[in-house]
């Protein structure tokens, strides 16, 4: 995805994981807040960087940066995200789905927010509208659950011969209705028959796939939720012990050995946040700037996988995948 294309602009100590470097007096503080860990987020962190240096910002030069990570424990992020606030945070990021960004919104109504999100900050109430976000936040909207139903008819295209699809959801995020009845409409329009199986901790995932195998579920989808991003590599080994074609919110679940994906560049998207952190510091207020959301989407497909499942991609997604991984 060239960046050009995604730029479009639509209108006591506590034992929590954490990386934090200390503030360096005079450089103005941006936090990080993430549902995520470090080690999830190593190229798209490296991406946000690069945002604020467009900007010309550079952490220790001019500016100091202080990560929060979560790990996956929502329920951390209120605290952490009050204590960048007392920090005197000039601008909070919050990244790995909607909590952090909800809990960010809750422990400040004045320090500025950029967020990234799944979905429509609008009816989430993040933001008033999208060209006019009014408040302290603006930010990045993936629209990663509009393109749920894409996914299904990849599926149908890649796994012609199954009958009954599986969609895997975390009950817990704000969407999941939304993404059940968006899958099940999608499901129908291509004639197969749908089960949405909820899974929010390992317990579940160990399940969901156990119900696979019992069910003779012929693929599944994955939909965008942060929980899975960082349980990735659990569930593509899940995927390939049980020979399940699977396709997926993120290519980096096709480059680590999932079947395929079809979404953003995420890297993209963390330029963006850190392009307008800077914009912020420069003194621009969040009220002004505009959500963006991606302009462009790319197919990753993973041949080698393919390969293992047995199944033979057909020519026609070949030839519009943006990359191919052999």
């Amino acid at each position: 995805m060239r960046r050009r294309e995604f730029i479009a602009a639509v209108g006591g100590a506590v034992s929590w994981p954490l990386v934090a470097h200390a503030q360096q007096p005079g450089l103005p503080l941006v936090g990080f807040l993430s549902s995520l860990s470090s080690a999830a987020l190593t190229g798209p962190v490296a991406a946000f960087r690069q945002g604020m240096g467009s900007l010309g910002y550079e952490e220790g030069k001019n500016v100091a940066i202080e990560f929060r990570w979560a790990e996956g424990h929502y329920d951390r992020l209120p605290a952490l995200a009050t204590e960048l606030v007392q920090k005197q945070a000039a601008v909070i990021v919050t990244v790995g789905g909607d909590p952090p960004a909800f809990a960010a919104k809750a422990a400040s109504t004045t320090t500025p927010i950029v967020f990234m999100v799944g979905q429509d900050p609008v009816k989430l109430g993040l933001v008033t509208s999208l060209n006019r976000p009014g408040g302290n936040a603006t930010g990045v909207n993936l629209l990663l659950s509009e393109t749920e139903s894409k996914r299904v008819d990849l599926l149908r295209e890649l796994a012609p011969g199954a009958s009954v699809f599986a969609a895997v959801i975390n009950p817990k995020n704000a969407d999941a209705e939304v993404q059940s009845n968006a899958l099940r409409s999608a499901a129908h329009n291509v004639g197969r028959q749908i089960e949405i199986i909820n899974a929010s901790d390992d317990d579940d995932l160990e399940n969901a796939f156990n119900h696979f195998a019992n069910d003779k579920i012929g693929g599944f989808i994955l939909t965008a939720d942060p929980f899975f991003v960082y349980r990735r590599e659990q569930i593509i080994s899940a995927a390939a012990a049980h020979q399940v074609p699977a396709v997926y919110f993120l290519r980096e679940f096709a480059e680590s050995g999932g079947l395929a994906s079809y979404g953003i560049r995420l890297a993209d998207a963390y330029w963006q946040a850190g392009a307008y952190v800077g914009k912020i510091l420069g003194g621009t207020q969040p009220a002004d700037l505009p959500v963006v959301q991606p302009t462009k989407f790319e197919l990753v497909i993973n041949l080698k996988t393919a390969k293992a499942l047995g199944l033979a991609v057909p020519p026609s997604l070949l030839a519009i995948a943006d990359e191919v991984i052999e």
